[in-house]
């Protein structure tokens, strides 16, 4: 039977390991779209990886935003949540994510129809999230990072629970 030092581990270690995805999701569409914009507009290749990471922290950080601002809290208050939650976890994931793909021969010259753009892509995002991983560990630990965004979510999933089901669900139109 685990202990109960062990559960809150785990605990720790799910909400890291949740926080990391949810960063890498929107670095990967972010940087995806960023890379084919880019390409599809001819764009030099610093002006296309800076549009992609740029497109990757906005969609970081909208990722993050959208399910606050769900939760009750503003779009101003949101926003400061997360952008003190996911920048140290977005900038460590692109700075791993670009160098891994700037290592690898052919990858950033490739272009979006070739399987080593693809393979690298997918070498690269894995790298990322086990680079972030112990980050958002680290600022969970601490209280800060995702521990931030996700005391404001269970406040609101508490409120949604807590013995009051009849009400508010049968008024929605």
């Amino acid at each position: 039977m685990a202990n109960r030092k062990d559960l809150v581990m785990d605990a720790r270690n799910s909400m890291a390991a949740n926080a990391t995805l949810h960063c890498l999701t929107g670095c990967a569409i972010g940087e995806i779209a960023g890379l084919m914009i880019g390409t599809a507009i001819g764009l030099s290749t610093g002006a296309t990886i800076a549009l992609a990471v740029g497109l990757a922290f906005l969609f970081g950080y909208a990722l993050s935003t959208l399910p606050l601002m769900k939760a009750g809290l503003g779009f101003g208050a949101a926003l400061s949540v997360v952008f003190a939650a996911d920048t140290l976890s977005i900038a460590v994931m692109e700075i791993v994510d670009n160098a891994v793909m700037a290592l690898i021969p052919g990858a950033m010259d490739s272009g979006l129809v070739n399987p080593i753009f693809w393979i690298g892509m997918i070498i690269a995002l894995a790298t990322a999230f086990v680079a972030a991983f112990p980050v958002n560990r680290y600022l969970i630990d601490k209280g800060k990072g995702h521990a931030l965004t996700h005391q404001f979510q269970m406040g609101a999933g508490d409120e949604d629970h807590g013995g009051h089901t009849g009400d508010h669900a049968h008024h929605q139109h």
